[in-house]
């Protein structure tokens, strides 16, 4: 079998609990607004060693690189997920949208008995959950953003060798 076309084997709730922090801090950064850092103008009476360090400081250089870059990194994590989110089927798209992406107090009897229409039974929103589950594991795995090797199950992750060493 080709390693390229084969899918790997994900433990099911390993898998839920990865993608589920993924999801939570897409959340957390879509709700909570970034704190720019301020440099101080005061000078500091600390003691300080002098001796050649080589190190020079520009504390409002890191504070203007902080000010742009971590907006940026939390603009482009969120925009990585709705991507993956877009490329996954209507069902699994809604579910997720509605489910994850918006608002935490969204529960999942909500979703498979009031936003999807017509309604869904609890066991096909299951399915349909652990399918869309599955494919954004694999597809934050393709980005780096999560592990494949942590969600495999035990047994395939760890080889048990059945044979008796050679011995002369």
């Amino acid at each position: 079998m080709n390693l390229l076309t084969a899918l790997p084997e994900l433990d099911r709730r390993q898998t839920r609990t990865a993608v589920e922090a993924v999801f939570e801090k897409y959340r957390i950064y879509k709700t909570i607004t970034f704190e720019m850092r301020e440099t101080s103008m005061t000078a500091s009476y600390q003691e300080r060693m002098h001796g050649p360090t080589n190190v020079t400081s520009d504390s409002t250089a890191n504070a203007a690189i902080y000010n742009v870059d971590t907006p940026a990194a939390r603009r482009a994590y969120c925009e990585r997920i709705e991507a993956i989110v877009e490329r996954l089927g209507e069902r699994e798209q809604l579910l997720l949208k509605e489910r994850y992406l918006k608002h935490d107090d969204v529960f999942d009897y909500k979703v498979y008995s009031y936003l999807f229409d017509p309604p869904i039974s609890k066991d096909t929103y299951v399915k349909v959950r652990t399918k869309a589950f599955y494919k954004m594991a694999l597809a934050l795995a393709d980005t780096g953003m999560i592990k494949l090797d942590e969600l495999m199950p035990k047994k395939s992750r760890t080889r048990r060798s059945t044979e008796v060493p050679y011995s002369s």
